[in-house]
């Protein structure tokens, strides 16, 4: 009489399942989403008629702002009613604190603090995204704002040799500021990047932009227009961000594939 053999049934294949070898529960690495999705991470929606009028109106102020300056406007006889007031010798006393205050703004320490905490978040998340939003971010920040200062080459209110002058093509790096611009954008990252406290990030990160753009006038490195032209370049950066997040979804399926064929067994 043959005897039924009942087939031992498979393990279930669970997410938190035990190996037959070691018996230690096995923690399957985190699917990246599809290319061009943010997946369980959220991120902005898509540009709506409300940042789209915005990015439209910071674009045109920036471009004001430019051509006030290549003008010759009264633009630049502002920057040179605040240049002559002298704001650092009227008000002594806050310039050691605004001076190390500034320090937010400049792209060395401002980016390491900023990668640091990103790398924790990343590593927590399993992914790449929170690293390379901030280094696309600042990438397009560097190439637009600076092919602007190399093509402006204006002075900067202490090597101002013409009152009056706009100080323009005379090989200075000085306009848009860059200092006022990666403040913008390596803290409005941060806030874009964040889940629960957005909003509460988002006016931190303005308040702090806002801040350093007016301590460079009151330290007399930045002429008013620089600021101007700083704050609208970091905010445009930020306001197109979201319309590369495919770029970044899709780098960061490559980076990942590159790595997993690393490591497979051979």
């Amino acid at each position: 009489m043959q005897s039924r053999v009942t087939p031992a049934p498979f393990p279930r294949q669970g997410p938190d399942h035990r190996t037959v070898e070691t018996g230690r529960r096995e923690r399957p690495a985190r699917p990246l989403p599809p290319a061009g999705h943010g997946g369980h991470e959220p991120g902005w929606p898509p540009m709506s008629r409300r940042q789209a009028a915005l990015l439209a109106v910071t674009l045109v102020g920036y471009l004001l702002v430019l051509a006030g300056v290549l003008l010759n406007t009264s633009l630049v006889d502002l920057d040179w009613s605040v240049r002559l007031l002298r704001p650092y010798e009227r008000w002594p006393r806050l310039e050691p604190l605004l001076d190390t205050w500034v320090v937010a703004g400049q792209r060395g320490p401002s980016a390491i603090a900023a990668f640091l905490w990103l790398g924790w978040r990343a590593h927590r998340l399993r992914r790449l995204r929170p690293l390379l939003v901030m280094g696309i971010a600042l990438l397009l920040l560097n190439v637009t704002v600076g092919a602007v200062k190399i093509v402006t080459g204006r002075l900067g209110p202490h090597y101002a040799q013409y009152v009056g002058s706009p100080e323009l093509f005379s090989g200075g790096t000085i306009f848009p500021s860059g200092h006022t611009a990666n403040a913008v954008v390596t803290w409005g990252v941060l806030a874009y990047l964040a889940v629960r406290w957005r909003r509460t990030g988002a006016l931190i990160a303005a308040a702090t932009a806002c801040s350093i753009g007016l301590t460079t006038v009151y330290l007399g490195t930045h002429w008013v227009t620089d600021v101007l032209a700083g704050w609208a370049a970091g905010l445009l950066v930020l306001l197109v961000l979201p319309l590369l997040e495919p770029l970044v979804a899709t780098s960061e399926q490559r980076l990942h594939r590159r790595f997993a064929r690393r490591h497979l067994p051979y």
